[in-house]
């Protein structure tokens, strides 16, 4: 059953964009959505089909390397997507915009002088109202990564807290948690 070898094809290791040397036998193209995937069948641009199966969730960026059982590497390579760049006057309103955002649990790219998010009308028309210059651009999506990102925020974070816990380690949802929970400490 050499055919069913073929089909069982895992990656079940990441090393991180500039810790690989070895040629890559293929890469697959990916947009942010699918770089978060941990378990997800993929074929790549030269046709390798392949199911990545790896221990955690974690945020793939352009230049990772998928290591394959058999020890070859599938290049990872980010999609171009539809972003918006987000630019303020000063500092301090880019930094009130970024801290909306934050409270929408939007992922961001910081760049020297600007954010970038995917197109999303709803949080366009807020950050306008906000004073936000947008722009609209097609470029690889590669947001901060929690606790996977050098120098990345707070380090309890992981890439998708956003799903499970949604409001863990942010102050401003405090309030609302002793409403509900009602915790008291005697």
């Amino acid at each position: 059953m050499p055919d069913h070898d073929h089909h069982g094809l895992r990656a079940s290791k990441v090393r991180g964009r500039g810790s690989w040397t070895a040629a890559a036998v293929d890469s697959v193209l990916l947009d942010f959505e699918d770089r978060q995937r941990r378990h997800i069948h993929l074929a790549g641009i030269g046709g390798l089909q392949f199911m990545l199966d790896l221990p955690h969730a974690m945020l793939l960026r352009g230049g990772d390397a998928l290591e394959l059982d058999d020890g070859r590497l599938v290049e990872v390579v980010a999609a171009t997507e539809n972003l918006v760049e987000v630019r303020a006057p000063d500092a301090p309103a880019l930094a009130r915009l970024a801290w909306h955002l934050g409270g929408r649990h939007v992922p961001v790219e910081i760049t020297k002088s600007a954010m970038r998010i995917r197109a999303d009308h709803a949080i366009e028309t807020m950050l306008e109202s906000l004073g936000a210059r947008l722009r609209k651009i097609e470029t690889a999506f590669e947001p901060e990564g929690g606790a996977y990102a050098n120098g990345g925020h707070a380090h309890d974070h992981h890439d998708h807290d956003h799903k499970s816990h949604a409001h863990h380690g942010h102050d401003h949802d405090d309030d609302d948690h002793d409403k509900h929970d009602h915790h008291h400490h005697e």
